[in-house]
């Protein structure tokens, strides 16, 4: 069973990322949107993730749950060590919520609509800026479990350069899976290629920075050039990655758009196995050299049982009734 839980927090974390991210990035490309051309993109977007917005935040809940109730000491770690840059996620994703209901459900349209269009934006922004640092610093040995002041426990254990790199990181990931997948929702010709050329944008935007994560691990001592490249199944990764990245970039010069949500998700799949697979199943690194496994840290196997099958038989209902309702909503207006 602990195979089944641990199965199951992986695929909770990257379905967030792809689901998740693609919600978030909308806001992103809203961000870096002209003003002349964010009515467009506002409906575009809301076609897109309007009804299903907040099914994609299941999986953020699916993964506390199995953290807090598999890994408490995972849990706890987090909590206490990362506690400030895990609230601002938090208060990034109710208020990115907020907003984007009440600006456009509201029954009243006054000034506050541009109150409601900057929350939504820059917590669009925010929120995974944070969530990828929360990743960052987990991983990063950066964490000082032994340490006796608020900034050293508390503060530098996530600001740091490589932590900062990875949530700009995930920044640009998350922009450039939303504009793939809102090349497949646009109608218009010559709104599908203003999402062609975001895409373009944001594609470049994630290597550029995605060197400056190497740059910063190798100032703050992070051995990821090791894990990418000195890991046979890292290398693979990076190389499946490489080479969907070069069909995606044809596929969007010659305008065909049919299964670059595929190829997108798929890349970003490889990015998470190459950096997560050389170090697992150590969850969290900490400055002393000291890790947390995944194995070492799980709970009782009555508790690992009894959530082991509560996962299997609520997949077995909800995931059917999930799938539904992207089917559902994706059906073209006639």
């Amino acid at each position: 069973m602990d195979f089944v839980i641990i199965s199951f927090l992986c695929l909770a974390i990257l379905l967030y990322f792809l689901l998740g991210g693609a919600d978030f990035g909308a806001g992103i490309i809203e961000l870096f949107t002209s003003s002349k051309n964010r009515s467009k993109t506002r409906s575009t977007m809301y076609h897109a993730i309007g009804p299903v917005w907040e099914a994609n935040h299941m999986w953020l809940i699916i993964t506390i749950v199995i953290l807090f109730v598999a890994f408490p000491k995972i849990y706890t770690t987090m909590s206490v060590y990362l506690h400030i840059p895990l609230a601002i996620m938090l208060v990034g994703v109710i208020a990115r919520g907020t907003a984007f209901v009440f600006r456009h459900y509201d029954a009243v349209k006054d000034q506050m609509q541009e109150v409601y269009n900057k929350i939504f934006i820059y917590s669009s922004f925010i929120t995974p800026l944070f969530l990828g640092i929360i990743a960052g610093s987990v991983i990063s040995g950066q964490i000082d479990n032994q340490a006796n002041d608020f900034l050293s426990a508390y503060v530098f254990g996530w600001f740091n350069w490589f932590s900062i790199a990875v949530g700009l990181f995930t920044v640009a990931l998350c922009g450039f899976l939303a504009a793939i997948y809102l090349i497949g929702e646009s109608k218009v010709e010559a709104d599908k290629k203003r999402f062609i050329k975001k895409a373009e944008f944001m594609n470049v935007a994630a290597v550029l920075i995605g060197m400056l994560v190497f740059v910063a691990a190798q100032v703050d001592g992070v051995p990821l050039t090791s894990w990418v490249f000195k890991d046979a199944i890292g290398l693979s990764a990076v190389c499946l990655a490489s080479l969907s990245l070069i069909l995606l970039w044809y596929l969007l010069l010659k305008g065909k758009t049919k299964v670059l949500r595929i190829l997108a998700g798929f890349q970003v799949t490889m990015i998470l196995v190459t950096i997560s697979y050389a170090h697992f199943p150590n969850f969290i690194r900490f400055k002393n050299g000291t890790t947390i496994s995944l194995y070492e840290s799980i709970a009782p196997v009555k508790t690992v049982e009894s959530l082991g099958w509560a996962l299997l038989l609520g997949s077995l209902l909800i995931l059917p009734f999930l799938g539904y309702l992207f089917y559902k909503f994706q059906q073209k207006e006639e």
